[in-house]
């Protein structure tokens, strides 16, 4: 209560204050006149607080004596201090004494607290309260703007509008001007006092003439207007209501829209994706199908990971929105067809399977093509040495020279053919391997597979014509080996001996040559073994080639000797003592240069070994941390540490903890590519691989956000509900208590013994059990046999706690609609925010019962329909 000071000009509140009075003794058949005289004695004082508290005080006193009156006052002033109203520096003596200020300040005081204090609108105090109420409702209206209770109203329009806003049949308001404050205030007085039975408390000159009104005067007079109108406040406080449930239908309707987009949109991306994945063409080289394998890393680098974070977002955000929905009294949210979070999970499985298909697809490509690569070499190399052998041969096998050769002449020639035949027995081998390696190729699918059938078929044709053309001649020496002498032996010697030798030679320098592929230390270590037993042969193999080289000279010195006219070169053979030479000298060559490229060779498969120990080392460390956060994040879901909003702020914690983790798995991935890009395809040193690696990490990430998710949920429950902390841990101790395997849930006879730990009473009998398999179908409604601690949280929630219903919004809207059983387009743009009023006007039907107008709407089924299956 404000302290009544000799500052204060309380004369320039006497007539308002008398009319107020008046205004309600008026009621119990009396009025007054000269406000600090009559009440003096009490007696009308205590007549006022009566009528305008509806309550009865003590019983006066009758007496005229001083004594009686300041009795009469003082049961008075102790009346309003019961009402919570701190009087300072106001005593009875004063008012029987007739104190004009001090009076009219005890009548301030009675106005404030009957009057004006229990207005409260939004919470604020009671002068806020009405102000807010004034602007609220003179804010449609144009040149009125309230921002106090002085100046805001001298021009009559502000009174005006609060009359035309309730009664606007009352006051043309389009004809008034802000310009002619008199006429608006008379108009806005007069109107007051002859239709809404509020006297005349203020004069207009005085307004008009005062350069800021009195406050207290004018509050005074507004109250009048506020409990005038008090209906329209009920009609505000349904329409409040209205609005509330209307901003959580539309808060819902956006979160289901937004669900839709996003489930729409990341199935489009996995429709897209799975046929990518499935693709299964071949590449011809190595190149294109490495750019593939370049093409999948960056799918699964930076294409795939923000899929993964709208996966999680999408079942969080579903989660949220079914947990608003239930606290809401909404029904449940059923996404469209095929775009369930099942129907999403689905898809998924479906895109990993793929996934994992093409990647294995990719790798077995790699495998093949560079099997193809080697192949084709090998098949280059030996078809080019066999052409090189066989050029020629064709024509020398067609001469015709036996036939004025020398007796000496044709047995060279015979033995020279059977040299050959030798010689050409020993290519069969290197044919046959020519053969083989084709058709390997075109079992793998070669794409230069034609050109390579072409090249192997000309080879064969050859070797056939060289065969019959090799049967055709020996017949033709055979037919004259009658007619001719034996050749010399040692030149036949020779032949022999240097042939195989030669066809030795000429496959080790092949062999030496050849091209290898390994993948593991342990194969480079056999062509390695196999290298040093090559030349462990050499000291043998330079032994036969020094006794083919006597053969030769021994020839020689026989030529030399017995002076025989051998055209100076050995008939049977074209092999020179000088080729075997070279090739003897080219072999020795080639030894040092294997033994650099299998040296090599062996380094790089080191280095492999190494990449192989650096993946491993890391792998064998994640993977067990993966599974060791999977458990802990089980553990903490299920424990109770401190309150939900404690536990929320120390699984965000963990969170952040997890996530500074990832430097680790992008430093793994790194490894993994080296691997890749080394072409190494298994790795003894561990059982973890990067797809369990990327496998574990996604479904980490996704396992704490659900459980944060989880929790938000629980306080979003708790603080809609009204639940306590300790309610809250006690549903969550008798939870875990039966949760005895750590599952998360309950079974059905687990949760029945946490029910009746809470109090249930749920017997055995047949209503016992009718009861329970009730609450069995709202917390488990798809029967799969178990309870969530979030459903078992809903449930204990919605038993208790007490929600907005279809019943209060009906009643709200009735309200509004002064009671009929329909209201009009209208009353809800009128008592409605723009929004919210289009949203029901759009979605209301038409009122069809015995006592409906044109354009009456029927908000019975509307409100039924908010809280209820709809498409509302």
């Amino acid at each position: 209560m404000e302290k009544v000071g000799d500052e204060e000009r309380w004369g320039d509140r006497k007539e308002t204050f008398t009319a107020w009075c008046n205004s309600h003794l008026r009621k119990a058949g009396t009025q007054i006149e000269n406000i600090e005289e009559d009440f003096r004695d009490g007696l009308k004082l205590m007549l006022l607080l009566e009528v305008i508290s509806g309550e009865r005080l003590a019983k006066p006193e009758r007496g005229k004596m001083r004594v009686h009156k300041i009795s009469n006052v003082n049961k008075a002033l102790d009346f309003i201090a019961s009402k919570g109203v701190k009087l300072v520096s106001i005593g009875a003596e004063e008012i029987v004494d007739g104190n004009v200020k001090m009076t009219l300040g005890m009548i301030w005081t009675i106005i404030l607290r009957f009057a004006i204090q229990d207005i409260s609108v939004e919470e604020t105090s009671a002068k806020e309260g009405l102000l807010l109420w004034c602007q609220r409702k003179t804010a449609p209206y144009k040149n009125v703007n309230i921002q106090n209770f002085h100046i805001s109203w001298k021009d009559g329009l502000g009174f005006c509008a609060l009359i035309h806003r309730h009664r606007p049949e009352l006051i043309d308001y389009g004809k008034l001007r802000k310009d002619d404050p008199l006429t608006n205030l008379n108009t806005a007085f007069d109107v007051a006092e002859k239709y809404l039975d509020i006297p005349k408390m203020l004069d207009a000159e005085d307004i008009v003439g005062t350069a800021r009104p009195d406050e207290k005067a004018i509050m005074t007079y507004v109250s009048s207007f506020y409990h005038a109108f008090s209906g329209a406040q009920k009609a505000e406080t349904a329409a409040n209501r209205i609005c509330k449930v209307l901003a959580v239908n539309q808060e819902n309707e956006q979160l289901m829209e937004d669900y839709e987009k996003l489930a729409s949109d990341l199935l489009e991306w996995i429709r897209r994706t799975i046929p990518w994945l499935e693709n299964r063409a071949p590449e011809n080289t190595m190149h294109a199908m490495q750019q593939k394998l370049e093409d999948f890393r960056d799918y699964r680098r930076l294409h795939k990971p923000p899929k993964v974070q709208e996966k999680c977002q999408l079942e969080i955000n579903f989660n949220t929105l079914q947990t608003k929905l239930r606290l809401s009294n909404r029904p449940a949210f059923m996404p469209s067809e095929g775009r369930m979070v099942s129907d999403i999970n689905n898809a998924w499985g479906c895109l990993e399977q793929a996934e994992k298909g093409y990647e294995e697809w990719l790798l077995n490509e790699i495998r093949r093509l560079e099997r193809l690569d080697h192949l084709a070499e090998k098949f280059r190399q030996k078809a080019s040495i066999h052409e090189a052998w066989t050029d020629g041969k064709e024509a020398m096998l067609r001469q015709k020279d036996y036939e004025t050769a020398t007796l000496s002449e044709i047995k060279a020639l015979l033995k020279k053919h059977e040299a050959f035949e030798s010689d050409l027995a020993a290519h069969q081998d290197r044919v046959e391997q020519i053969a083989a390696i084709a058709q390997e190729l075109n079992e793998l699918d070669y794409y230069d597979s034609p050109s390579v059938n072409a090249r192997c078929q000309k080879i064969c044709d050859q070797w056939d014509n060289l065969g019959a053309l090799t049967q055709k001649r020996r017949e033709a020496l055979e037919r004259t080996e009658k007619l001719l002498e034996t050749i010399d032996q040692l030149y036949l010697e020779y032949a022999k001996r240097a042939a195989p030798f030669n066809n030795w030679m000429e496959g080790a320098m092949e062999d030496l040559q050849d091209t290898f592929i390994v993948h593991t230390i342990e194969e480079i270590q056999g062509l390695t073994t196999a290298h040093e037993q090559f030349k462990a042969t050499l000291p043998d193999a330079d032994k036969e080639r020094l006794a083919i080289l006597g053969i030769h000279n021994e020839v020689s010195k026989i030529v030399q000797t017995y002076h025989v006219n051998m055209a100076g070169t050995n008939p049977y053979t074209t092999i020179t003592p000088q080729e075997i030479n070279s090739k003897w000298d080219h072999v020795r060559q080639l030894v040092p240069r294997r033994d650099q490229a299998l040296t090599e060779e062996h380094a790089r498969q080191q280095h492999n070994e190494r990449l192989r120990k650096q993946f491993a080392a890391q792998a064998n460390v994640i993977g067990p941390w993966i599974q060791t956060k999977m458990e802990e994040i089980g553990r903490i879901s299920i424990e109770m540490h401190g309150t939900l909003e404690d536990q929320l702020s120390h699984l965000r914690q963990y969170e952040k903890s997890i996530v500074n983790y990832k430097p680790k798995i992008d430093q793994l991935e790194g490894d993994h590519q080296l691997i890749q890009e080394a072409l190494i395809f298994d790795n003894k040193h561990t059982n973890y691989t990067m797809e369990h690696i990327r496998v574990g990490w996604e479904q980490l990430l996704t396992t704490i956000a659900r459980t944060i998710n989880e929790v938000e949920n629980q306080i979003l429950t708790r603080d809609a509900k009204g639940i306590s902390q300790e309610q809250m841990n006690e549903f969550r101790a008798s939870f875990n208590h039966f949760d005895r395997d750590h599952s998360g849930t309950l079974g059905p006879e687990e949760f029945k013994a946490c029910l009746i730990s809470l109090g249930y009473d749920i017997g055995n009998d047949p209503q016992g059990e009718a009861e329970f398999a009730r609450i069995m179908s709202i917390v488990d409604p798809n029967r799969l046999g178990v309870v969530t601690f979030q459903a078992f949280i809903d449930f204990m929630s919605r038993e208790t706690a007490d929600t907005d219903t279809a019943d209060q919004v009906m009643a709200s809207f009735k309200i509004l609609a002064g009671d009929k059983n329909y209201i009009t387009v209208d009353e809800l743009r009128r008592e409605l925010p723009p929004d919210q009023a289009e949203y029901c006007i759009a979605r209301m039907a038409p009122y069809t019962g015995p006592d409906a107008v044109p354009g009456a709407l029927d908000y019975m089924s509307f409100s039924t329909a908010l809280y209820g299956e709809s498409d509302l």
